[in-house]
């Protein structure tokens, strides 16, 4: 096998060759969310993306891998006071102010000098806001990005802040802007040591977050850990790296010396050095601290142990109370389970800078020893591209984002949104668009017909395919030598090799499937009746393994070798009884049909004598417990039958009712059980299990369009009838009186117009043409005459 090659952000450019510390293991340790509301789809994007790569290292290249809120209390509080009108109504109306100062100040100038309120805000905000709004930026110029994503976030929340505040419904519609408002208000009075108010917040969220995980089928990480575990652990971590120099108290905080790190040899801002005097991403890497920072040494030196603020929760240390910077956090937790330096640390893209680099300079500037030169903490740096909504990136903060949660039940399955992911490289950026998902459904759905149609063959060959999973694992498949199909799988595995090989290329992976299935479907089209099903199996089992190791199968398990991925037709555990028993009552109903409208021949009465129940028994008795599998021996009588009793039909004194009881068996009572057959002009149905949901979607858009035509039909039986009695009524006119109106003063003997009104002579022009229509008339007057006479 090729060597493993991954784009490294440590190495900027091409992918570099993958080397573990110990060979055959690999030591990763992946950043968890900040737990404080739902998950977003950028969330989905970066763990998704991190489960394709941990799946295809374990299940593809074999490697052993080691994986490692305070405001909303205060609301509930003031929800319980009671409130008079007016003192509720002056808390909404400086929360409102409060809140436009802090976040929108252009909404406080105005021509007319009165304050804002909620009854003045929607003019305020069209006036200042205009172009924001459009689309564009505050200024006009340029491109939107993040600061005007923030203020349609914080429009937003004003908006549905006086909508609520005039309707009297402060609590809940104005929550947003209460919030901070609030907090600025109580905060001192939340004892920080009592920590269950922030990890009771944490662990809901937590739970919330591995749910949305588990229904995405990510796996679970070998070994979680929590800040609130790691503190004294931290604390120490801290007290070390003052000890080294490294780090220097003030004012309660301690930070990070970056100059005293630089001039010990070690290397600062590895991941993105262009950022490292970037102010702004500075400040929001150290969140609120950034607003009152006191005693810092250089500006980029950032908190490893800040100082808590009245409100913010507490722990002890050698420099009084305070808690964890937010960098410190990950360094201690990674160290502690996974030593002084790993192979993979990954994260979201938007993390390399101030994230990453301060944990890379806190981390080595703690394990590296004087004299020695630098000390390597992460041999590899992953970092996931992010999502993005009209060019600004998918975030809490921003609030641009659509929950997983809501993502699930209305534009995607866990699936889907794989593939939309497995379609892109994991460490670019996608932006979020209706062809991403078109594509992506297209692909899902040639992949499912494809796994549909190769089961069918086999279960129609019966006990003739001989291909397992183990013949397949052990098939040596020379390119040069072998022909048609299996050529064609040889093809493809090297190209998927030489995919995954380039850093995980999944966009190309996802091709490589596509186009042999696309080969194996062209091979089905042309050979119809001698198609080569035990190759078409071999492909089949293959991509089943595919897809199994990017996690497309929530139900599959290494080694991945079944065939096809989790059928829907079949859900929950059940027995093969209760699997089988309604597959054998619809065939007894099928059996009772046949027998009451009396249809015989000896091959049909051969099919029906079936031993259908012992058939069913030598499979369970063998172990065998594919739900498909399982009831193929009642679908295959009803099928031959089926097929049997409409070659009889043409001839039959029952043909109607033959017929009628054919199109039951396969649009009602099949479809019902998730069944579809395949009717072919040269051989036998062919059974597919589809969707019993997408079938049924199937048979109700057949109904309605039946109905449409009907009703069309109708309507144009209407129109003809409608024409029929205009034409009828026209007909009853005398061609001697057709012309006789005022547009006319003389008419010679057939009633043809020889003057207008004014006396004018009619130029012979009007006259021929009139004597046209006067003949048509003639004649559909004489028709009339003869049919009312008759």
């Amino acid at each position: 096998m090729a060597q493993l090659k991954v784009h490294n952000s440590l190495q900027p450019g091409p992918a570099v060759p993958f080397t573990p510390k110990e060979e055959g293991k690999v030591s990763w340790y992946a950043c968890g969310p900040t737990v404080y509301d739902h998950s977003h789809l950028g969330h989905a994007r970066n763990y998704v993306s991190t489960d394709i790569i941990r799946r295809v290292m374990r299940d593809y290249f074999g490697y052993k891998i080691i994986l490692k809120a305070r405001r909303q209390r205060l609301l509930e509080i003031e929800k319980s006071r009671k409130y008079s009108e007016s003192d509720l109504a002056k808390l909404a109306a400086t929360a409102f102010q409060s809140y436009a100062e802090a976040n929108l100040p252009e909404l406080l100038t105005s021509s007319d000098d009165s304050p804002l309120s909620p009854s003045n805000y929607v003019a305020r905000r069209d006036a200042a806001y205009a172009k924001v709004l459009a689309g564009g930026t505050l200024t006009g110029e340029g491109k939107p990005g993040d600061a005007e994503a923030k203020m349609k976030m914080h429009l937003s929340n004003l908006t549905a802040a006086a909508a609520a505040i005039q309707e009297e419904k402060v609590f809940g519609g104005a929550d947003e802007i209460l919030l901070p408002y609030l907090d600025s208000l109580y905060k001192d009075s939340i004892d920080g040591a009592d920590h269950t108010i922030f990890t009771d917040v944490t662990k809901y969220w937590e739970d919330d977050f591995m749910g949305d995980m588990d229904a995405l089928n990510v796996m679970r990480p070998d070994t979680i850990t929590r800040v609130t575990a790691y503190v004294p652990q931290i604390a120490k971590f801290v007290e070390q790296l003052v000890a080294k120099g490294f780090a220097y108290e003030a004012e309660g905080s301690v930070y990070f010396d970056i100059a005293a790190f630089e001039a010990a040899g070690n290397p600062y801002a590895r991941l993105r050095p262009e950022s490292r005097n970037d102010k702004a991403l500075q400040e929001d890497g150290e969140g609120s601290l950034s607003k009152s920072l006191g005693g810092k040494r250089g500006p980029g030196d950032f908190a490893l142990w800040k100082k808590s603020k009245p409100g913010e929760p507490v722990w002890d240390s050698v420099w009084g109370g305070g808690r964890p910077g937010w960098h410190i956090e990950c360094s201690v937790m990674a160290s502690d389970v996974l030593g002084s330096q790993m192979d993979i640390h990954s994260g979201g893209i938007d993390l390399a800078f101030p994230h990453h680099d301060n944990e890379l300079a806190q981390s080595e500037a703690y394990f590296c020893e004087h004299g020695k030169g630098p000390h390597s903490w992460v041999n590899y740096f992953l970092h996931m591209g992010h999502l993005s909504i009209a060019g600004s990136k998918m975030s809490k903060s921003l609030k641009n984002f659509q929950t997983i949660k809501d993502a699930l039940k209305t534009d995607y399955s866990p699936r889907g949104m794989r593939i939309v992911f497995l379609m892109g490289r994991w460490n670019d950026g996608v932006e979020i668009s209706s062809d991403m998902r078109t594509m992506a459904e297209g692909w899902e759905t040639t992949v499912n017909n494809f796994f549909i149609l190769v089961k069918s063959l086999i279960a129609d060959k019966g006990s003739h395919v001989t291909s397992t999973a183990e013949s397949l694992t052990n098939l040596t498949i020379d390119s040069e030598t072998q022909e048609g199909l299996y050529a064609n799988l040889a093809k493809a595995r090297d190209a998927m090799e030489s995919a995954l090989n380039d850093s995980f290329d999944t966009p190309k992976a996802m091709q490589v499937l596509y186009g042999l299935i696309k080969e194996a479907n062209i091979h089905v089209n042309t050979h119809k009746a001698n198609v080569d099903v035990p190759g078409l199996e071999a492909i089949a089992r293959w991509v089943t393994k595919m897809v199994g190791i990017f996690g497309l199968d929530s139900a599959a398990a290494p080694p991945y070798d079944g065939l096809g991925w989790t059928s829907t037709a079949f859900t929950g555990e059940l027995t093969p009884l209760e699997i089988a028993e309604p597959f054998h009552t619809m065939l007894e109903r099928v059996r009772d049909e046949i027998e009451r409208l009396d249809i015989h021949s000896p091959a049909l009465d051969a099919i029906l004598a079936t031993k259908v129940d012992t058939e069913f028994e030598t499979l369970t008795s063998s172990g065998t417990r594919d739900p498909e599998a399982l009831v193929m021996p009642y679908l295959r009588v009803v099928a031959k039958a089926r097929d049997e009793i409409r070659k009889l039909a043409p001839t039959s004194p029952v043909k109607k009712e033959i017929l009628a009881l054919s199109d039951r068996i396969r649009d009602e009572e099949l479809t019902n059980l998730g069944v579809y057959l395949d009717d072919r002009s040269d051989q036998g149905a062919l059974i597919k299990f589809v969707s019993k949901e997408e079938l049924l979607a199937q048979r109700e858009e057949k109904a309605a369009k039946e109905k449409e035509k009907l009703a069309q039909k109708e309507a144009a039986k209407l129109a003809r009838e409608k024409l029929e009695a205009e034409k009828a009524e026209k007909a009853k006119v005398s061609p001697l009186d057709m012309f006789r109106d005022d547009r006319y003063s003389e008419w010679d003997e057939e009633g043809i117009p020889t003057r207008t009104s004014d006396g004018k002579e009619v130029p012979k022009s009007g006259i021929k043409k009139m004597k046209k229509d006067w003949e048509r008339q003639k004649k559909a007057h004489e028709e009339w005459k003869a049919k009312s006479q008759a």
